[in-house]
């Protein structure tokens, strides 16, 4: 039932001197180094010292964790061998956007221009999740659904607790710094593909935007693929946690689909209730409340999430994932990325200890 639901992963890595810890432009060395060994699964982004890699599109979610895990291993590599370090944090501890360089490309030219500080200043790292559809008609319907969810799995990814040397307060400060461009956070819902097709062309035929690529929701019906895109996520600090999180989004659009021709439909909610989840686990990620619309009242997140492993338990065995949609449960106990970064800074008060144990973490188990 579920050979549709391949999946694809794109993450974004931080590249620092391993003297100073500071974030550094690698020139693009590390991408050209790495163009030879690994082709065009990795890219520059906007800023320099980040590489983005992304795998191929994975028949399922085993062989999605190896080419995790290879492309960690290259980049670490070669980053290692040219005089870099590399971690995978949703914002760096310590490094300040001011100093950092902007790739040298046309289209970041552009944003620039257009967006000034709130794209300067965007120095964030984050983890997208492709997940396979048959057609865009069902990847839009699945979309509207599996909104609801997108809270819940966004707080097990919380992990950029501190922004330019500062314990911001927050889970996942990388959000708040996001929502400073347009057309991010909770899409809206949409009735049917040609609406969602008709809100495009307004957008391009007004010049708000000149491709549908310039929607950054946090989930979106890719333009140019049959995937729905998930874009919530905090990059993990490992291979483990990433591949949890793509289990866990493949398996909500599994579920959806399986409702879907059983003739059943998940309640559709409301944009701005589901804002307001995603608030709360942007905050406290794991350790706060979360509200259930359906019974109105405030629930325990680990709670919540709880309810949500039990929602997915009759599609995880088929779509092969159980063990890794186990490893939520270990997360729940040892906390999210963010829970364990804060942690260091408890024990050590140095940022440079915290920005060396996302180092140490970016290889684990791969």
């Amino acid at each position: 039932m579920f050979k549709a639901f391949t999946l694809g992963i794109e993450e974004e890595y931080m590249v620092m001197d391993p003297s100073t810890r500071e974030l550094r432009s690698h020139e693009q060395k590390i991408v050209e180094q790495a163009h030879k060994v690994i082709t065009d699964q990795v890219k520059a982004e906007f800023h320099q010292a980040v590489v983005e890699v992304g795998t191929k599109v994975c028949a399922d979610i085993t062989e999605a964790r190896a080419d995790v895990a290879l492309l960690r291993r290259t980049i670490a590599q070669i980053a290692g061998d040219l005089g870099f370090s590399i971690g995978a944090s949703g914002t760096h501890p310590f490094s300040k956007w001011e100093k950092q360089l902007i790739t040298d490309h046309p289209r970041y030219f552009e944003i620039v221009n257009e967006m000034q500080d709130a794209a300067r200043s965007n120095l964030i790292f984050g983890l997208h999740v492709h997940v396979g559809m048959e057609n865009r008609e069902m990847a839009l319907h699945i979309a509207n659904s599996v909104r609801y969810f997108l809270p819940h799995i966004f707080a097990l990814s919380t992990n950029s607790p501190f922004w330019e040397g500062r314990n911001t307060g927050f889970k996942s400060f990388r959000t708040k710094v996001f929502d400073k461009f347009p057309r991010t956070g909770i899409p809206d819902y949409f009735a049917s593909i040609e609406e969602y097709d008709n809100y495009i062309k307004l957008l391009v035929k007004t010049n708000c935007i000149d491709n549908a690529k310039k929607v950054w929701w946090d989930l979106r019906v890719h333009p140019f693929f049959n995937t729905v895109e998930f874009r919530v996520c905090d990059v993990p600090l490992t291979v483990d946690d990433t591949i949890m999180l793509a289990g866990l989004f493949q398996a909500v659009c599994a579920k959806i689909y399986k409702l879907r021709m059983q003739n059943l439909n998940f309640i559709i909610y409301n944009r701005a209730l589901i804002n307001e989840n995603k608030w709360r686990a942007s905050r406290y990620g794991i350790d706060g409340n979360l509200i259930d619309f359906g019974k109105e009242i405030e629930v325990n997140t680990r709670a919540l999430i709880y309810e949500l492993l039990d929602f997915i338990d009759d599609v995880v065995d088929e779509l092969g994932s159980r063990e890794v949609i186990n490893a939520t449960v270990r997360l729940l106990e040892t906390g999210t990325g963010a829970d364990k970064q804060l942690r260091v800074l408890e024990d050590t008060n140095d940022f440079v200890a915290v920005t060396d144990f996302i180092q140490q973490q970016f290889l684990y188990n791969c």
